[in-house]
């Protein structure tokens, strides 16, 4: 990001808002990956390309690696987008359904939809990236499913939040031009240290004098419901047109 800010004029702050930290308690995570292997789920939905690596790491953990690649080589698997379709290409497996861009849950059920495929009565199990996602679980319910969550890693603030902390106070300072966000969860992280600080309202309040700018409709939902403003989405959702759009959006506001 820093890169592509620099390249194009951009003078780049980097605040590093979240790290990946594996599940300490698998447990869960263990209990639906045997039920996957004993042929008790009906279709796998794949969210993200390093949550499907994780989750056989986690199988791995259990001498369950191979079982569960054997189950997902006889399991339509619905995958969100180009990254666990990547991971599964290394793996030698094909997928049944990929969503379209921008590669949202919502895509995803429509290319579900368009394929024909059911749910009623089926267990339906849903590789988690990070969060839950009760709005998507909530939909495969209406169409008939019952939800098998496997929650497989999770985000954490970064053990260093001093250099967020610095970008909060910038922010209120009116020290940017554009705040750049690649995904929801930098929007919670961002909200939650500025509230550590009791400063939450002030940089909110901030953001109505930069460019907001989000990667896709995912993180743009997340922006919006927090009350930021959205003035740029890339298209498609990857951080070239992102840093592309956005710089233009500065400038042409500038102008």
């Amino acid at each position: 990001m820093r890169s592509l800010i620099e390249r194009l004029g951009g003078i780049a702050v980097v605040a590093p808002s979240m790290q990946e930290l594996p599940v300490e308690e698998n447990t869960v995570a263990l209990e639906a990956i045997r039920k996957v292997v004993a042929g008790d789920v009906s279709h796998i939905i794949l969210l993200t390309g390093v949550g499907t690596e994780a989750m056989l790491d986690v199988a791995d953990t259990q001498q369950l690696k191979q079982p569960l690649l054997d189950a997902m080589a006889t399991i339509p698997l619905l995958v969100r987008g180009p990254k666990p379709a990547a991971a599964l290409n290394k793996l030698g497996l094909k997928y049944t359904v990929k969503a379209p861009e921008p590669n949202t849950w919502r895509d995803l059920l429509t290319a579900i939809a368009a394929a024909a495929i059911s749910f009623d009565g089926q267990t339906v199990a849903v590789q988690e990236y990070g969060v839950a996602n009760p709005e998507l679980y909530e939909a495969l319910s209406k169409l008939g499913a019952t939800v098998l969550p496997i929650p497989v890693y999770s985000w954490a603030l970064p053990d260093d939040i001093e250099p967020l902390k610095r970008a909060v106070t910038a922010t209120i300072a009116g020290e940017f031009d554009a705040l750049l966000f690649t995904s929801a969860q930098q929007v919670r992280h961002v909200l939650m240290v500025a509230e550590q600080m009791r400063q939450r309202d002030e940089w909110l309040q901030a953001t109505a004098n930069v460019v907001v700018a989000s990667i896709g409709p995912t993180c743009t939902e997340t922006l919006l419901e927090e009350g930021l403003p959205v003035h740029v989405e890339a298209s498609p959702p990857k951080m070239g047109p992102l840093v592309r759009s956005a710089l233009q959006y500065v400038q042409r506001s500038a102008s």
